[in-house]
């Protein structure tokens, strides 16, 4: 592993902030159901809106209401991971940082 200066570290970490706030306005949607769910989350996994089409909601058939929420939420947050990962990973050079990702 090379060396790095403070001057290298110093720009390192500017670029990751301004990396970090990057992905706090860069958002990921998702869809379930045909598009009957919508999910839009940002790249810090904060939910920014949740749609949800009115032609499922069916009172006889909650279960499957929850089901489509469920499975879009957690597609929208592995998106997001995704996304930072990729975005942060540009930076550190693929290097893991612990509280970055």
């Amino acid at each position: 592993m090379s060396q790095f200066n403070l001057r290298q570290i110093q720009e390192l970490q500017a670029k990751l902030l301004k990396a970090q706030e990057e992905l706090e306005h860069t958002n990921v949607e998702v869809t379930a159901g045909g598009g009957a769910i919508k999910i839009v989350i940002n790249g810090h996994q904060k939910f920014q809106s949740i749609t949800i089409s009115p032609e499922v909601v069916n009172p006889e058939d909650v279960d499957f209401l929850q089901d489509l929420v469920l499975a879009a939420c957690n597609e929208a947050i592995q998106k997001s991971q995704e996304l930072a990962a990729q975005h942060m990973g540009k930076l550190t050079g693929g290097i893991k940082i612990p509280g970055l990702m």
